[in-house]
């Protein structure tokens, strides 16, 4: 995705040049472009015997559905459960989570 966000409209081709080497498959990139239009995340429209493929959504909205699905799968949907784990394994820590709580607050009001 952070192609499409970055060069805007691309063809498989384009977006396999894009990698760096050693490149993926022209099959896999394809295969995964398939399944991220077939998710909404991606549109495309056809151009000679080609199609170009553009982002349908916002870098903000897709980490948005992405970390949603994650603490649906992983935290039952739990977002005080994810934040959790972040405390218990020493990777947050009090100052954030005061920023967090402020956050919220101004949110609130």
């Amino acid at each position: 995705m952070n192609f499409f966000w970055q060069k805007g409209e691309l063809c498989i081709r384009e977006l396999v040049d894009s990698f760096p080497e050693p490149r993926p498959g022209y099959t896999t990139v394809s295969k995964q472009v398939g399944i991220l239009e077939e998710k909404g995340f991606l549109q495309r429209r056809p151009i000679a015997n080609t199609f170009l493929y553009k982002a349908a959504i916002s870098e903000r909205d897709y980490h948005g559905i992405t970390i949603g699905d994650v603490v649906d799968k992983y935290y039952g949907k739990s977002y005080s459960s994810l934040v959790l784990h972040f405390v218990e394994d020493k990777k947050m820590g009090l100052n954030e989570l005061k920023e967090i709580i402020e956050l919220i607050e101004q949110n609130n009001q």
